[in-house]
C-alpha cells in the first residue's frame, strides 16, 4: 500500500482527526432526530497538560419522545507525566514499552483520542460504541515542550481503536449492516486485519463472570505500530508505517456514522412495551458490568492523574436494572433467549 507522508507531527495530525470527526458525528446525530435537544458541548482543560470536548446528550425527562436516552462523542488530547503505576498496567498489553520495574520516574506521555457512547431509547435500536486513540511516551532525558510538542523522536507509540454493536433485540440485517461497513473499511489495508480484529472483538468484549459477550461485536485493535504483532502473522500484507496505519485508524472511524446511523434510523420508530423495556434495562445492567469491571480504557483512565471522571464514566446508560435470578431470556423461543444464544456463541456476520 501506498500512502503519502505528511510533515506534520503524528500527534498534531490526529489531534485534527479527531476534531473533525468528533463534528461530522455529532452533526448525524443531531440531523436524525432534530426535534430533540442538541448535545451540550463541554470544552475542559486539564491542569497537569491538555485539554478537550465533551459532547453529551441526555433527555430532558423521561417522558421525551428523543431518540437517543444518553449519549456522548468525546474527545481528549493530553499530555503529562505517567507514574509507574500506570505504566506498569499498560506493558502487560504494550510489549513496545521499555519498563523497568526497578525505575521509580514517570513517563512523559501524550494522547489523543475520541470515545462514543449512543444509547438509544427504543429497546429495538442498539447500543454503539466507538474508540480511536494515538498513545506516545517520551524518553524521560528528553522532556517535551511546555506546549506539549515533543523535542525527540517517543520512546514508543501505538494506535488502537475499534467499534462494537450491542442490541437488546437482535436484527441480523442490523449486525450484517455494521459488520459489512467496518469489513469494507479494513479491506484496502490487508486481508488479516478484519478477521484478525473481528476475534479480538469477541475476544476483549466477553462479560466472563456472566459467559456472554456484551454485544454482537465489530472490531477491536491495539498496539498497532511498526513491530511485530502478537494478532496478525509476520508476512501479513498490513499498516506498517506511521502514516500506513493512521490511514487505517482513518478509514474505521469515517466508517462509524455510515455503519450505525441506517441502523439506528430504522429502529427508532419501532412500537415497544414495558417488557421490552424491562430487558433493556437488565441489558444495560449488563453494559454496566463489563464497563466497571474488564474495560481497560476505564480502569486506565481511573488511574491516571487529572483523571476527568465524568468524561471517563459518559458510557455508562442513564438508567440500568438487575434482578435478583431474573427469569428473562430463559425461556426458549423468545426473542430475550434468542439474544442470549448470539451473545454466548459469537459468529461471522460479513
Amino acid at each position: 500500500m501506498s500512502v503519502s507522508a505528511d510533515p506534520k507531527p503524528m500527534r498534531d495530525r490526529m489531534s485534527e482527526y479527531i476534531l473533525s470527526l468528533q463534528d461530522s458525528i455529532v452533526s448525524a446525530l443531531e440531523a436524525l432526530d432534530p426535534d430533540a435537544p442538541k448535545f451540550k458541548r463541554d470544552a475542559w482543560v486539564r491542569p497537569q497538560g491538555g485539554q478537550g470536548t465533551s459532547c453529551v446528550f441526555a433527555a430532558p425527562s423521561a417522558l421525551s419522545q428523543s431518540a437517543l436516552e444518553k449519549a456522548g462523542v468525546n474527545i481528549s488530547i493530553v499530555y503529562g507525566m505517567l507514574p509507574p503505576a500506570a505504566i506498569r498496567q499498560m506493558v502487560a498489553d504494550h510489549a513496545s514499552i521499555p519498563f523497568d520495574p526497578a525505575d521509580p520516574r514517570s513517563l512523559p506521555f501524550f494522547a489523543a483520542g475520541i470515545s462514543l457512547v449512543i444509547h438509544p431509547r427504543n429497546p429495538s435500536a442498539p447500543t454503539v460504541h466507538a474508540n480511536y486513540r494515538y498513545f506516545e511516551l517520551e524518553n524521560p532525558d528528553a522532556l517535551a515542550s511546555e506546549e506539549g510538542s515533543a523535542a525527540a523522536p517517543p520512546l514508543a507509540w501505538w494506535f488502537g481503536g475499534g467499534a462494537d454493536l450491542t442490541p437488546s433485540y437482535f436484527f441480523e440485517e442490523d449486525a450484517r449492516h455494521f459488520h459489512g461497513t467496518l469489513k469494507a473499511a479494513c479491506a484496502p489495508h490487508g486481508a488479516a486485519l478484519h478477521p484478525a480484529f473481528k476475534a479480538w472483538c469477541d475476544e476483549y468484549f466477553l462479560i466472563v463472570h456472566r459467559g456472554e459477550r456484551r454485544g454482537v461485536g465489530g472490531i477491536f485493535f491495539d498496539d498497532l505500530s511498526p513491530a511485530p504483532h502478537t494478532r496478525l502473522p509476520d508476512d501479513a500484507v498490513r499498516p506498517r508505517t506511521a502514516d500506513e496505519i493512521f490511514a487505517f485508524v482513518r478509514a474505521c472511524g469515517d466508517a462509524f456514522v455510515p455503519s450505525y446511523v441506517p441502523v439506528l434510523a430504522r429502529r427508532i420508530d419501532t412500537p415497544f412495551d414495558e417488557h421490552m423495556r424491562r430487558w433493556q434495562l437488565l441489558r444495560r445492567g449488563r453494559y454496566v458490568e463489563f464497563n466497571l469491571v474488564y474495560d481497560r480504557g476505564t480502569k486506565f483512565g481511573l488511574m491516571t492523574p487529572g483523571a476527568r471522571v465524568e468524561s471517563i464514566l459518559m458510557s455508562l446508560p442513564e438508567t440500568a436494572r438487575w434482578e435478583y435470578m431474573s427469569d428473562m431470556g430463559t425461556e426458549e423461543n423468545t426473542e430475550e433467549h434468542k439474544l442470549l444464544e448470539i451473545l454466548k456463541n459469537p459468529r461471522d456476520w460479513a
